[in-house]
């Protein structure tokens, strides 16, 4: 009886524990799905549509929102902002999300913004970012960089019209359209982990494949962080991107490069400059008729275009007023390489021990009614 007392006790003291114990607080985010267009279409099931003062409208669906000055149009009614919701799924542009969409007018066109759980956007981003197919330790390695990075935006950009964007600015989002139940579950394993250093969610850069080493983010952003250090990298071998070429003649060079505020009149030639400690271009030079300008590796690839010169890590060779660019890697290459994540996890690896090998010097911690616990 004695026994039977002690063990009731013991059941009672971690009852009390777990009640007493904080839950998973659902942090939601706010992504942009559409800037500066003048006008969205909008349908959904069952879907409730309301104005700024929260007083419900009566629309035919599917329904085209447009830009009216500083107010927005849809069907005869003319509103401030509009707020739909549906119990499934609300369409924008032939596309379904999660959660609420908000419709604002701003300077130029409107801003859709989707409101949703974090979590359930994660799982509709898995399949944007990698595959869910992968070795599910990689999966939840990006569930976790992905949720780290949404974390650090949120608290960033704290009192804006939203957290994030839905491209590679940010994080490439689609909604709920390629949701599975790989990436579900690389999202549930891994839930409210995020990655901390001194307590605080880290900067999570994260590229495709980073061509052999990753990148410090000096050399990219032009400040130091303790966890984005450059690392080998032989992981991501089997990247389709891992070598790259493009072709483009100069003429083309020099219009994108005006595009961009650089004023380069008769493009002759483009020479490489310094390579930094990871092998990637510090600068480079352009040749032309007023003479020799550098610039920044980095600030030349943004004028190109990020899917053109696809990394810094390149060569480039002038001829028959033509440039030849043969590079290796895809991406700025700083933090995680996802293609490396891949091989990692195919090799056996945690994606603890995934994520301490590209953000040396921090713990994954879980978060509980804001405070960040750690999950050790």
């Amino acid at each position: 009886m004695r026994y039977l007392l002690v063990l009731l006790a013991v059941v009672a003291l971690l009852a009390e524990t777990v009640a007493a114990a904080p839950p998973l607080r659902r942090e939601s985010i706010r992504v942009a799905l559409v800037k500066g267009s003048e006008s969205v279409r909008l349908d959904g099931d069952g879907m409730l549509v309301t104005d700024e003062n929260g007083e419900p409208l009566r629309i035919a669906l599917p329904a085209q929102v447009r830009r009216t000055r500083d107010a927005l149009s849809v069907g005869s009614r003319t509103v401030r902002r509009l707020t739909a919701a549906s119990p499934g799924a609300v369409i924008v542009n032939g596309k379904r999300y999660r959660g609420a969409i908000e419709i604002s007018p701003v300077d130029k066109g409107l801003v859709v913004v989707n409101e949703l759980p974090l979590e359930e956007y994660l799982v509709g981003l898995i399949n944007c970012e990698i595959s869910s197919q992968w070795p599910i330790e990689s999966v939840k390695a990006q569930a976790v960089v992905a949720r780290t990075y949404a974390v650090f935006q949120k608290r960033a950009r704290a009192g804006a019209l939203y957290h994030l964007e839905s491209s590679v600015l940010d994080q490439v989002y689609d909604g709920c359209e390629i949701e599975d139940s790989r990436a579900l579950r690389g999202v549930n394993e891994t839930a409210g982990e995020i990655l901390a250093y001194n307590g605080q969610p880290i900067q999570a850069f994260y590229h495709s494949n980073c061509g052999g080493r990753t990148e410090v983010a000096e050399n990219v952003w032009g400040f130091p962080l303790p966890y984005l250090r450059s690392v080998d990298c032989a992981y991501c071998a089997t990247s389709p991107s891992l070598r790259w070429e493009q072709t483009i003649p100069l003429k083309k060079l020099e219009s994108l490069l005006k595009g961009a505020g650089v004023q380069v009149q008769g493009l002759r030639d483009i020479r490489e400059g310094k390579r930094n400690g990871s092998g990637r271009l510090s600068d480079i030079s352009l040749v032309s008729a007023r003479g020799t300008t550098s610039m920044p590796a980095v600030a030349f690839r943004k004028a190109i275009g990020y899917t053109v010169i696809k990394s810094t890590s390149f060569t480039v060779r002038v001829a028959n007023d033509t440039a030849v660019f043969a590079g290796t890697g895809y991406g700025h290459g700083v933090g995680l390489c996802q293609w490396g994540t891949r091989q990692r996890a195919a090799d056996g690896f945690s994606y603890r021990e995934i994520l301490s090998y590209y953000y040396p010097g921090t713990v994954v911690y879980k978060l509980y009614d804001g405070q960040a616990v750690n999950a050790h």
